[in-house]
């Protein structure tokens, strides 16, 4: 009887999934390619996890909530510019990590655009952080600061996806932070 192995993990599954899904867009990713890549038949993927639309939901759902955790843990330096620092620090490690297809799934995979209002709105909460803490002008306008920074992260994921070396993907983030700082007190 062919199936689902009783070692199946369903965690590890959709990280491989994410990493397809990520590698070649939703629409280019086939169930051909998933059931490839995770070792099971059709069948198997569609009792585990439904049909396509469901297992990529699920698979940037778990991205996105890594993303997210990794956002707020950077973010949480006493100092929101140390903050920044951190996170633009981490973001071009994981960008150019060759153990992970370049650059970034959230930012990059056009059916994830809810989620990138979501994420930018919470690194606007962290920026009027920075206001209310004296670190940054009150006249700052975090929710603009907020569509920069990801508008700059963003950037350092296309330059990673097309071949950028750490180097050039951490000048990106140190010119960001020098306009970041053109706003601090």
């Amino acid at each position: 009887m062919t199936g689902r192995p009783r070692s199946f993990d369903q965690d590890a599954a959709l990280l491989l999934s994410m990493e397809r899904f990520w590698q070649n867009g939703y629409e280019r990713t086939t169930i051909g390619d998933l059931t490839a890549t995770l070792g099971i038949t059709a069948p198997s993927l569609y009792a585990a996890f439904g049909d396509k639309d469901t297992l990529f939901a699920s698979a940037a759902a778990h991205y996105v909530a890594s993303v997210t955790a990794q956002m707020d843990k950077t973010l949480s330096q006493p100092n929101v510019r140390d903050g920044l620092a951190e996170l633009f620090r981490v973001t071009v490690e994981s960008y150019t990590d060759e153990k992970t297809p370049p650059g970034c799934f959230l930012l990059s995979e056009p059916r994830l655009a809810d989620e990138r209002r979501t994420l930018t709105a919470r690194l606007a909460g962290h920026l009027r952080r920075g206001i209310d803490d004296g670190f940054l002008d009150a006249s700052t306008d975090a929710d603009a600061l907020a569509e920069f920074t990801i508008a700059v992260i963003a950037g350092m994921s296309t330059r990673a996806r097309d071949g950028g070396s750490a180097a050039e993907v951490r000048a990106i983030a140190d010119v960001a932070l020098a306009a970041v700082d053109a706003h601090a007190i």
